[in-house]
């Protein structure tokens, strides 16, 4: 396991079996990154930082055993975690708030401007194949957390030659589905750019479901944190599944569905053909009560709903829908963990 920490190191974590033969994680190794991103950050022993703080995003391992890692003032670096060697670039004026996707053709990442694709030179300094700029709109929106895309990279497609994010256009958010490939011309990049939900309420900050050629994406508008939906009140909502064609000459809407999710990271079950949102609907008697519900991916029709629970405590607060190797559907919620299971 490796993550990011709050003092602005990457450690590698392992577990270990104690002599009571319980299970305990250990820090096998860390990398200070200090020294390349600025770190005077608000904590418990420095409440009032006179400096500039720039948090770790996401971390990833690429193809050749690197560490790669952004941050939310645009920088973007690896780690050789053999040689503890650090390398970095920074994006100027621009601001990463996803995480990023990584293939054997290169490293993709999307900040508030641009989508990249990276490769990391010998000494394992990031350098960018290519940029698209998208639609940024003028604004964050609500169920934004900034002016520009929400969604991490998605590669996908029949033959993995895709990778699709959402922009911030200020009407209608848009679908955008690009070719990759450091060979392919700007001009035939951009395979298709799809409007989605409904006028001035429309925004995503959650990642795409994608599955051989198709995408699925749900709108996120109106919420931004646990008081957003109390008192029965829910997102305008929407979801949507869009299929790149066959020969690559565009995307299609395949179908649109009500349901509103406000905030989880949706999963599809490629085992029966479901996927899993976890939503709520409005309540005139003021009820919050939260739902996993089923769409049908081929069709769009919801196949049923369970009653997680009522009241804030079961707001998931942006966490994701998880699916166990046991069909056990997990969330995470602002009271703790729900899991959803079959009955035998």
């Amino acid at each position: 396991l490796v993550l990011a920490d709050s003092r602005q190191h990457i450690v590698r974590l392992a577990h270990e079996r104690t002599a009571d033969g319980k299970w305990r994680f250990v820090v096998d190794k860390e990398w200070d990154l200090t020294a390349h991103v600025p770190h005077d950050c608000v904590s418990w022993t420095n409440l009032y930082p006179s400096g500039e703080c720039d948090p770790v995003t996401s971390v990833m391992p690429d193809w050749d055993g690197r560490i790669w890692w952004v941050t939310r003032q645009g920088r973007v670096g690896t780690v050789d975690p053999e040689s503890g060697g650090i390398r970095s670039v920074r994006l100027d004026g621009e601001e990463i708030q996803n995480s990023f996707s990584v293939a054997e053709d290169g490293v993709s990442i999307v900040s508030d401007h641009a989508l990249y694709s990276f490769r990391a030179t010998a000494d394992g300094t990031p350098k960018a194949q290519w940029r698209q700029t998208y639609d940024r709109g003028t604004g964050t929106k609500p169920g934004s957390v900034n002016q520009g895309s929400g969604t991490t990279p998605d590669l996908f497609g029949a033959h993995d030659d895709y990778v699709a994010i959402t922009d911030n256009a200020d009407d209608r958010m848009n679908v955008l589905v690009y070719r990759r490939g450091a060979g392919v011309p700007d001009d035939e990049r951009l395979v298709c750019k799809v409007p989605v939900f409904g006028p001035g309420a429309s925004t995503t900050d959650n990642s795409l479901i994608t599955w051989g050629d198709s995408i699925v994406v749900e709108n996120n508008y109106g919420y931004e944190n646990i008081t957003s939906l109390t008192l029965g009140r829910s997102v305008v909502g929407g979801v949507s599944r869009i299929d790149v064609r066959e020969d690559g000459s565009g995307c299609d809407t395949v179908w649109e569905s009500g349901e509103r999710s406000p905030s989880t990271v949706p999963k599809l079950s490629t085992a029966n053909g479901l996927l899993y949102f976890y939503t709520k609907e409005p309540n005139r008697l003021g009820i919050d009560a939260w739902y996993l519900t089923a769409v049908d991916f081929r069709t769009g029709d919801t196949r049923w709903k369970r009653l997680a629970g009522t009241g804030i405590a079961y707001d998931n607060n942006w966490a994701p829908v998880t699916l166990g190797p046991d069909g056990t559907a997990y969330v995470g919620a602002f009271n703790g963990l729900v899991a959803v299971r079959d009955t035998e």
